[in-house]
């Protein structure tokens, strides 16, 4: 009898194990990934974000864990993605990519934190009230791509100086390209370029887009600072090689597939910064005590491989100034 109670008692203690571990499981913190792009960004970029959270003591799978959410382009499906977040009660949401996921983030809560990296100024789109003082239950890191996009028309117009015009990519569905257009159009006229701005927000515009820019003899492209151009970046960039347009990059991504010229900072510093951030975030800091940070260093790469494919001189003015030649 004395046996049979014993193992009785294993069987039971064994049954009730996984339903023990699944608990503790489940009482973990999770970080919701909030995304507007797709995964193609990530490979390099999370290890870069677990760095980070690493630093302040949490590592996911064993006192954290993390879902993802990601529109893969697709905006209008972000503000359900971000109640989904809200609705499984995350203990933050980190937001990358896009300002239309962050803007879809604060919609949907007032309470949970946020941490974003954008490429957008943040005080002017009001996610926050200040970069020093954020306010509320949001914070991040501001990448600053389109108030750089002016200085990338800039060094286009140094590789193309003989083209009277030129062409800006753009998707129209991200609430911050009117920004980007206005900032490349005043550049422009100081360059005394004439701007063409065409607009991509599904892979079969950029065939249009393209053949409109051919039509309208842009001697470069410059390509807006939006997630959706990583996802399509292999067509975009063999489109650029198919018509010989020059073409410069806010994003390093496109280098390794070809492209001509990326200006831009190291996203995977940002990612670091925001993982540190949602660290900080668990252990009970405020957002709004937790100044917006911005890049220091701006990253200019050229493929001179592409160059040669394009009959393209790179001036030697851009190639001492570049912290990467490819050969």
């Amino acid at each position: 009898m004395r046996r049979r109670n014993f193992i009785a008692l294993l069987s039971s203690a064994a049954a009730a194990w996984p339903l023990a571990a699944r608990a503790q499981q489940s009482a973990l913190p999770v970080i919701g990934f909030l995304s507007g792009g797709s995964a193609i960004p990530f490979a390099d970029r999370l290890p870069a974000f677990r760095q980070g959270l690493g630093e302040i003591g949490y590592v996911e799978g064993q006192n954290v864990t993390t879902e993802y959410r990601r529109a893969d382009g697709q905006y209008d499906r972000l503000p359900g993605l971000a109640a989904e977040l809200v609705g499984r009660k995350v203990a933050v949401i980190v937001v990358v990519g896009t300002t239309a996921a962050a803007l879809a983030a604060k919609a949907a809560t007032q309470t949970i934190p946020i941490v974003f990296v954008i490429g957008s100024d943040p005080v002017e789109v009001g996610l926050v009230t200040s970069l020093a003082r954020p306010g509320g239950n949001i914070t991040g890191v501001s990448q600053v791509l389109f108030t750089m996009a002016g200085k990338r028309l800039e060094l286009l117009h140094e590789l193309v100086p003989a083209s009277a015009a030129v062409a800006l990519l753009v998707n129209a569905t991200n609430p911050y390209t009117e920004s980007e257009i206005r900032e490349v159009q005043t550049r422009a006229s100081a360059l005394g370029l004439q701007l063409h701005v065409l607009n991509a927000t599904n892979d079969s515009d950029l065939e249009t887009a393209f053949m409109s820019l051919v039509e309208r003899r842009a001697g470069g492209l410059l390509v807006g600072a939006d997630p959706f151009f990583i996802i399509v970046r292999d067509k975009l960039v063999a489109l650029a090689a198919g018509h010989k347009v020059p073409t410069i990059y806010g994003y390093r991504d496109f280098m390794a597939v070809g492209g001509l010229v990326s200006h831009g900072p190291d996203p995977a510093a940002a990612y670091h910064q925001i993982g540190a951030y949602t660290g900080r975030v668990l252990k009970g800091e405020k957002p709004a005590d937790l100044p917006v940070q911005q890049p220091t260093k701006f990253d200019l790469v050229i493929n001179l491989k592409t160059a040669r494919a394009l009959g393209l001189q790179v001036p030697t003015s851009i190639l001492l100034r570049a912290d990467e030649v490819i050969e």
